[in-house]
């Protein structure tokens, strides 16, 4: 009984807010915002960029946080995002060819790990963020869009 009760007191978010930095295929800001000691709220604003194509999203998650160990939670969670896609002008027989911007809406998942640094209000993230597109690519991004975080927790 007091295992089950520790292992219940590992997954306990520690803090209402934490804000910082995503990497990965795309980068931008991350806020998660603690609903109760295993629920969350996390919001993502992202930027990504290669020679083919430009794109901005918004994307809401709602994440429930298992303990795994000490300063350890595995999470899982699903939402949606709203943004643009942009594909980067192109020369086409010596012309040059541009394209219109297009808006992007997708279903999204989540499925991480976190580490809660001790004695530090930090935290780090490794997750993968799979997505349907419906709109511009009408498409399913599982492994793509991994990203690291890392949050500053208040």
């Amino acid at each position: 009984m007091f295992g089950a009760l520790s292992n219940r007191a590992l997954a306990q978010l520690d803090n209402r807010g934490a804000i910082g930095g995503r990497f990965g295929s795309a980068q931008g800001i991350t806020y998660r915002h603690t609903l109760n000691s295993d629920h969350a709220l996390e919001g993502i604003m992202s930027i990504q960029s290669n020679s083919d194509f430009r794109r901005f999203r918004v994307v809401g998650l709602y994440e429930i946080y298992k303990p795994l160990a000490a300063g350890f939670n595995w999470y899982y969670g699903f939402g949606g995002s709203v943004g643009s896609f942009k594909e980067k002008d192109k020369i086409f027989d010596g012309k040059r060819q541009s394209f219109d911007s297009q808006l992007n809406l997708s279903i999204d998942g989540i499925v991480g790990i976190e580490f809660n640094v001790p004695q530090s209000p930090f935290q780090i993230s490794l997750d993968v963020k799979p997505y349907f597109d419906f709109l511009n690519e009408s498409s399913i991004k599982l492994f793509d869009p991994v990203g690291f975080s890392v949050r500053y927790k208040f």
